[in-house]
């Protein structure tokens, strides 16, 4: 018998995908396979996560980052187990974009190969004003979004920040801030959008959705109450009563998670009566999970489980504030491993805290990475096109520049402006020609940078005076003052400058920062609303010279400027406007672009007139029981343009409104000018007689109206009748019949045409199904 061979290879053996990273099968099967193969500490690798960049002994850009942060982490024994998040890559220190993706490419393929079942780390960021990344876009602040009245363009730039994060490799913004101003002293301010619940809810909406479109996880910031604290004080407690946290705090983001489908929510660093946020079981499972159906991911904000045990008392040791946490349904901590580590591993073998809690928080963790395409078998974590890889491009300016234009609130003016190209002008103050006075505390310039100077900004920002000169300005200048201190010593200067002048900028108002390194930010709260240091005497010696002023605010919150506005020839304000807000100023005030920005928070008249928004009771205004006016120098809603828009009476069908159906109004905006522009169409509902304390008005719906010369546009708006639904004294909301007036209005004290109407049937509990938005459609015609 004769034995043969054969060249021939075998046929390869086809190597079984594991389920988890079989595509083809459901993601609940995927993450179940995953689970059930898991030992405690890898799942428990999952749901931290961890800051190889922080630096304990560098300025905070957290709080209490100094003492949270410790010793820095062991990389080959943190990831041995898997790694559930990696912590601001690109937000830590300036490192040139293309190198940092390569260098997290790198970290990514090292967290794979280090765990059994080769699961990689879902990566975050900050993204508030833009990627918060050296030489990326920097777009205006939140407040500034707010004044636009333009949920469509805030949508534009944040898919436009979200491609920029995708490109780069990070898959979850910590963004956008849905909290509800309540109190202008508090120094994140400037982070919300406004403080009607409507404006930030529509607008925040608007963002959510752009972000998540890009591919990028959005994080609702800060569930709930963060910006209701007493006097303003950045993590102060919140004494608020349950009908004004319903009414007022979350309907933005109820609107957000149902509306902007968001994935992510980030508690509140505050407690509310006495509970803190990330201990809230009704809250973050209760509210968020079992009535609204969120389905994504609650992540710590930065050391907040820890702060159960070291800032709320609420907790014995790090063990315990984990078990807290992770039964109210805080899932992941961040922002590096503390509690969520050993001492919950520790916990969870004793016996204390159930791993049941664990695998919840597990199943939604991975949910996430699944749905991403992080286990696919094609995922790669190398960005593709790495090296042309680009955060500023002229795209994102663009539209920054555009978003700024919108932002700018012409409040006053008696036709010095536009400024005529003849005038001689002055440009006096200490934001003239700063190019930080532009950007809000989570830019990265403003965050990070001011940490390493010698790197510089990473990208051209114009100031107010480079801007003017750019458009052919004559220009004097001189500095006046600094925003802090009350050094007087340039206050002769600028009068001089402003006397031989025919008109003067004075530029003054906020620089952000954090903790104290700002008058605006995160931990830069106010005692008082006047202007930071000797400005507000600064303009006054100007305004004295007799020459023409204009006002020029550029501030993160509003200060009360009723006394330095009065004197002024024009009052502009603008809310830290981004890199080419320096830019968008100078075409506002040469008449280059019409100004359309709306105020997102009213300016107040006097600077320690009790802090209040215009959601206020008829006892919350002036009155004749009190000797303190609360009025506002100009209300939420005001701005003006280079000419008024004329509007239609407003047409409705009928005068009763069913208690479960929707009205229908609209009107006829026209521009009768020589320049194109903007209007911003407000509605406000006023309800006379209703079984609890009401607002004399508040927003249910907002048309912004682009027209060249000479245009006409119909605006239609259909208001359900849930918009006049409000919490009742049982604790329920309802739709309540009787008289109603909507108000059509220019600002929420300028009242142009109200309409009467009676809300007709049974009374109407609504829930979390209620219809939440106001339908609007502009047709030109």
């Amino acid at each position: 018998m004769t034995n043969r061979t054969t060249d021939a290879a075998a046929p390869p053996v086809e190597r079984a995908v594991p389920p988890w990273r079989d595509a083809r099968l459901p993601v609940a099967d995927r993450v179940e396979a995953l689970v059930s193969e898991m030992t405690l500490r890898e799942k428990l690798a999952q749901l931290v996560g961890v800051w190889v960049g922080a630096d304990p002994e560098g300025g905070e850009v957290a709080p209490h980052q100094n003492e949270m942060t410790g010793d820095p982490v062991d990389w080959t024994e943190v990831i041995a187990a898997g790694l559930g998040q990696l912590t601001r890559p690109f937000g830590t220190r300036p490192v040139d974009p293309v190198a940092g993706a390569r260098s997290l490419a790198v970290s990514q393929e090292q967290v794979v190969a280090a765990n059994r079942f080769g699961i990689p780390a879902l990566v975050h960021e900050e993204c508030l004003t833009g990627f918060a990344a050296f030489r990326a876009t920097a777009f205006p602040a939140p407040l500034s979004w707010g004044a636009s009245f333009d949920p469509a363009l805030v949508a534009e730039v944040s898919g436009l920040i979200g491609a920029s994060m995708r490109a780069a490799g990070v898959h979850q913004g910590l963004a956008p801030v849905l909290d509800v101003t309540r109190d202008y002293r508090w120094g994140r301010t400037e982070e919300t959008i406004g403080e009607d619940p409507y404006l930030v809810g529509t607008v925040g909406t608007a963002y959510v959705r752009g972000l998540e479109r890009a591919g990028v996880v959005a994080t609702l910031k800060h569930f709930a109450g963060y910006s209701a604290s007493r006097a303003g004080r950045n993590l102060a407690p919140v004494s608020i009563g349950p009908r004004e946290f319903a009414d007022v705090v979350l309907p933005p983001f109820e609107m957000a998670v149902r509306e902007g489908g968001a994935r992510s929510v980030m508690n509140s660093y505050s407690d509310v009566d006495g509970v803190p946020s990330a201990a809230d079981r009704a809250l973050l499972t209760g509210l968020l999970r079992d009535t609204w159906g969120f389905g994504g991911t609650v992540v710590a904000d930065y050391f907040a489980v820890k702060f159960l045990q070291s800032l709320h008392g609420v907790a014995a040791d790090e063990g315990h504030a984990a078990g807290l946490a992770l039964t109210a349904g805080v899932d992941v901590e961040l922002p590096t491993v503390r509690c969520y580590g050993e001492p919950l591993l520790r916990a969870v073998e004793r016996g204390d805290v159930d791993e049941a809690l664990v695998d919840r928080a597990l199943r939604r963790v991975l949910r996430q990475k699944v749905e991403l395409g992080l286990l696919d078998p094609d995922w790669s974590p190398w960005p593709a096109d790495l090296d042309a890889l680009r955060l500023d491009t002229p795209e994102a300016r663009d539209a920054a520049l555009r978003l700024a234009r919108e932002s700018v609130v012409l409040l006053a003016n008696d036709g010095v402006l536009p400024l005529r190209p003849d005038l001689r002008l002055a440009v006096v103050g200490p934001l003239a020609d700063d190019p930080m006075a532009m950007l809000g505390c989570y830019s990265f310039p403003a965050h990070i940078g001011v940490h390493h100077p010698d790197a510089g900004l990473g990208v051209d920002i114009p100031t107010v005076l480079g801007a003017l000169r750019e458009a052919g300005a004559d220009v004097a200048h001189a500095r006046g003052c600094n925003v802090r201190g009350d050094d007087r010593s340039g206050f002769d200067e600028a009068v001089a400058a402003a006397r031989d002048a025919d008109a003067c900028v004075v530029v003054v108002g906020d620089l952000a920062g954090l903790f104290g390194r700002g008058t605006s930010g995160e931990g830069c709260d106010a005692t008082t609303l006047e202007l930071p240091g000797a400005q507000a005497d600064l303009v006054r010696a100007v305004l004295a010279t007799g020459t023409p002023v204009v006002l020029l605010l550029v501030t993160g919150r509003p200060y009360a400027v009723g006394d330095l506005a009065a004197g002024a020839a024009a009052t502009v304000q603008t809310f830290f406007p981004g890199q080419l807000g320096g830019r968008a100023i100078a075409d506002v005030l040469t008449g280059a672009v019409s100004p359309s920005g709306r105020l997102p928070v009213g300016i107040p008249a006097d600077p320690s007139g009790q802090p209040g928004t215009y959601l206020s009771a008829p006892l919350g205004r002036l009155s004749g029981v009190s000797s303190v006016d609360p009025t506002p120098a100009f209300p939420f809603g005001h701005g003006l343009g280079y000419g008024e828009f004329t509007w239609s009476e407003p047409r409705v069908a009928g005068t009763t409104w069913a208690t479960d159906g929707a009205v229908e109004l609209e009107l006829d905006v026209h521009n009768p000018g020589d320049r194109a522009g903007a209007d911003v169409v407000q509605l406000y509902l006023h309800d006379p007689v209703a079984q609890v304390v009401r607002p004399v008005v508040r927003l249910v719906g907002y048309a912004r109206v682009p027209l060249e010369p000479g245009g006409t546009a119909r605006v239609r708006f259909r208001v359900p009748a849930d918009a006049t639904s409000f919490t009742g004294t049982d604790g329920r909301r309802v739709v309540e019949p009787g008289e109603v007036r909507l108000r059509v209005s220019r600002s929420s004290a300028d009242v142009r045409a109200e309409v009467g109407l009676e809300l007709v049937g049974p009374p109407r509990v609504v829930d979390h199904t209620r219809e939440l938005l106001t339908a609007v459609e502009v047709v030109p015609s």
